[in-house]
């Protein structure tokens, strides 16, 4: 990630209250873009057409899930870089499992605090010097 550009975050979930959320936390994390999208489809075209740095998804919506979302992503090579952060009710080691499987870099319960999704979305655009 080029120091110099301001991070681009994508945040999908279908909970208005939810999306209004994590996108406070993902400026706080120092986000300089943030798109904000209510379901999976929406989703992916903004990630396709905006390659963000991260991608905030929510595992349960409408339109395609998020761990459809992920693979999708990871699939497509002009999409394979972005950085996932996935967002679930479920918090089973089988769900957590299958958002690391589907290409996660990370998993996050629900509820979460804004402070621990602040260090993950820092923690997963840490920009390197060039």
């Amino acid at each position: 990630m080029d120091a110099s550009l301001p991070v681009r975050v994508l945040v999908a979930d279908d909970e208005e209250d939810i999306r209004a959320l994590v996108c406070l936390a993902v400026r706080k994390a120092g986000a300089g873009e943030v798109t904000a999208v209510a379901d999976g489809s929406a989703a992916l075209a903004a990630a396709r057409s905006g390659l963000p740095d991260l991608a905030v998804l929510d595992v349960s919506m409408p339109g395609a899930s998020g761990l459809e979302v992920c693979a999708a992503l990871r699939q497509d090579p002009a999409t394979a870089g972005i950085r996932i952060l996935l967002l679930s009710a479920g918090a089973s080691l089988e769900d957590v499992a299958r958002g690391l499987a589907a290409g996660a870099d990370a998993y996050l319960a629900k509820p979460f605090s804004v402070a621990g999704l602040v260090h993950q979305v820092r923690s997963l655009t840490e920009r390197q010097p060039a």
